[in-house]
This record gives C-alpha cells, structure tokens and sequence, in this order.
C-alpha cells in the first residue's frame, strides 16, 4: 500500500485568498445585519434605536432597489472637526447574493485621506477588509448591547426637525 507524504497533503488543501476572505466577511455581515434589523423589510426613511445607554443608533434606510438596500448605521455623535456623524457606515445589502458591503465608513477620517485618491489594487482590497471587519466587530457590539428589531422606531422627518 503506497502512502502519500504529509507534506503532499497540505500542498493539495487551497488557501483562501484576499479576495475570498472579504466575500466570507461580506456574507457573515449580512447574517448579523438581517438577524439585528432585517433591513429588506424596512421602507426608505429614519430609524432609532434606544437601548437607555444614551448611544442611540440611527438607521437611515436610503433606498430600496429589487435586490439591494442602501444604508448608513451611526450615532447621533458628530466629528466636532467636520460635523458629520462619526462615526458611520454606509451598506449595501445584496439579497440576491445573501451580502453586506461596507461601501464606505467614516472613523475619524474619509478613505481618500487614508489610503490615497488612487491607490493599487491590494490596498483597496485591504482597505476593504478593514472595513468590512469594522463593520461584524460593530454589528457583534450592537447585537450583545441589546440593540435589534425591537428597539428601532421610524423617525417621523416633521418631528425630527422640530
């Protein structure tokens, strides 16, 4: 019986590269995302959740599309420099494809200013784990805080200019 060397067996198990490390990233975020606040079933508009720690999380739902729903997570905490919500996330939520994509996120300063207006493939893909790991670190928080389904209420526009 003629056996095959150890070493042989670990060259024949494929490695996962980048690429397909942030596709499981992207998939294990839509799990958290529509676990916490199933998104595809919450119309266009402004949504607050409350847990009584004095962090409130607002959902902006930007828009619904046939297979995908654009969204921004923050706080109601603003960078005192330029006076957006810091820090925030926008996602894109593919159906289809069972993915949450963070498109982009703003901690502190914007993707230009940190990896540059145009950089190599690699570091975009890398800039995109960060992300994107950002993002399930994020989720995971929200989830054990209590944060869910059951604590986010729309936000009437009218009431919340007033």
């Amino acid at each position: 019986m003629s056996r095959v060397p150890v070493t042989d067996r670990a060259a024949r198990i494929p490695k996962l590269s980048r690429f397909g490390w942030l596709m499981g990233l992207y998939a294990e975020n839509f799990t958290r995302m529509t676990r916490l606040f199933e998104p595809a079933d919450l119309a266009p508009g402004r949504y607050m959740s409350s847990i009584g720690d004095g962090l409130d999380l607002c959902v902006d739902v930007i828009e619904q599309h046939p297979y995908t729903t654009e969204l921004r997570l923050t706080y109601g905490l603003q960078d005192p420099v330029t006076g957006e919500p810091d820090p925030s996330a926008f996602l894109r939520l593919y159906r289809d494809a069972r993915q949450v994509e963070a498109t982009h996120c703003y901690v502190g300063r914007r993707w230009q200013d940190v990896i540059g207006m145009y950089p190599p493939p690699a570091e975009v893909v890398g800039h995109r784990m960060r992300m994107n790991t950002f993002l399930g670190k994020w989720l995971q928080y929200l989830a054990e805080s209590g944060h869910g389904v059951a604590t986010l209420r729309r936000i009437d526009p009218e009431t919340e200019a007033a």
